[in-house]
């Protein structure tokens, strides 16, 4: 099960809805697409 975002990360609105893959998503606020990803846990080597 994946974590839903709910607000915008460049506008904070919470206009944002999913599209295509699971982790592309657009705000219709500030009409831009983003894409979601978890990089990982611990130390970043």
């Amino acid at each position: 099960m994946r974590a839903t975002p709910f607000y915008c990360p460049f506008c904070g609105e919470e206009t944002i809805e999913p599209v295509g893959d699971a982790a592309e998503m657009y705000c219709s606020s500030c009409d831009r697409r983003f894409e979601i990803a978890f990089k990982g846990l611990g130390d970043p080597q």
